[in-house]
């Protein structure tokens, strides 16, 4: 079984908390926007947008000092679109175990250089 990389690996700080001292949701999404950006850049050859995000849902807070960890998978691809899952996980700085704290969908579009939508290069992914 192969060993699942991240495409974003980071460690929250007290500067991405609220004044509660609670990170950002904000933050989080947008680590997880950053990581799906990485993969649809990458599987379009080009520029993309983030046009869309799906069935966001928070199971378990991050903690300053947590080591968040953000896997993105490809879910499905058009002409011009994909959807990529995104799921991040944390990990305390004193154990090795993780814990999965919220999952998302993206969807992202292909641009060119006008800013309009472009068609993917469909057949290579890698």
């Amino acid at each position: 079984m192969a060993v699942r990389e991240p495409l974003i690996r980071v460690i929250a700080m007290p500067a991405d908390t609220n004044p509660s001292g609670d990170i950002f949701g904000g933050w989080l999404l947008s680590q997880m926007d950053l990581a799906a950006g990485n993969l649809a850049h990458r599987l379009a050859k080009g520029r993309c947008v983030t046009v869309a995000v799906d069935a966001m849902a928070f199971l378990a807070p991050v903690h300053v000092g947590d080591e968040v960890s953000v896997y993105a998978d490809l879910l499905s691809m058009g002409r011009t679109s994909m959807k990529i899952t995104v799921e991040a996980e944390r990990r305390t700085r004193y154990q090795t175990d993780t814990a999965r704290v919220t999952t998302a969908v993206f969807t992202f579009v292909a641009i060119d250089e006008d800013r309009k939508p472009r068609p993917i290069q469909q057949g290579d992914e890698g």
